[in-house]
């Protein structure tokens, strides 16, 4: 089952910014190559988005429930509206490629340097926690995702999502780094 989440908002930006929440482990082979492998163990389990007006988020509850997340999200991506953004788009552009089978294009990066820290930016940027249970602790959403504390996990992509919106408000965006997409190990 898919349990979604949604909430109005009156953001002051042109396009969409995407997180996502995820469980398993990156390809250390791949580590911190450009190629897309590092994300081939990576399951997503929440996908979050926030444009102009809306927030929604989609939560599988239960491992059983990730495909049917992945036909939601199928669904879904291309229907966005353009620009997408994310911070560390790497992450999200590994995994929905490996996940989907397809590129998704983001055109913007959120960061400000390839492995700054989400909690890094917002505490530059003076953006509130939102509420956020993990405090920009992703590993945390894992877990509480695995125990079934998915109103946990769906509060904190809901956080995500804000403060990526104020980081894109207050300092824009760069271009995306490069990703080598590959499908499978050679």
């Amino acid at each position: 089952m898919i349990r979604e989440y949604k909430e109005v908002i009156n953001s002051n930006f042109n396009g969409t910014v995407v997180d996502i929440e995820t469980i398993g482990k990156f390809n250390p082979n791949y580590k911190r190559t450009n190629d897309s492998r590092e994300y081939q163990y990576i399951q997503q389990v929440i996908f979050g988005f926030i444009d102009k007006q809306h927030l929604r988020i989609f939560c599988a509850e239960g491992k059983e429930a990730i495909p049917e997340l992945l036909v939601k999200v199928e669904d879904t991506i291309d229907s966005l509206e353009r620009p997408l953004f994310a911070f560390n788009s790497d992450f999200e552009r590994g995994v929905l490629f490996h996940q989907l089978g397809k590129i998704i294009d983001f055109e913007g990066e959120l960061n400000e340097e390839r492995y700054e820290s989400k909690a890094a930016a917002v505490e530059k940027l003076d953006i509130p926690n939102y509420d956020d249970p993990f405090y920009d602790r992703g590993r945390l959403c894992m877990e509480a995702w695995l125990d079934e504390n998915f109103d946990e996990a769906i509060a904190h992509n809901r956080a995500c999502l804000l403060k990526e919106r104020d980081i894109l408000l207050k300092r824009r965006f760069r271009k995306p780094d490069e990703l080598r997409f590959v499908s499978q190990t050679v």
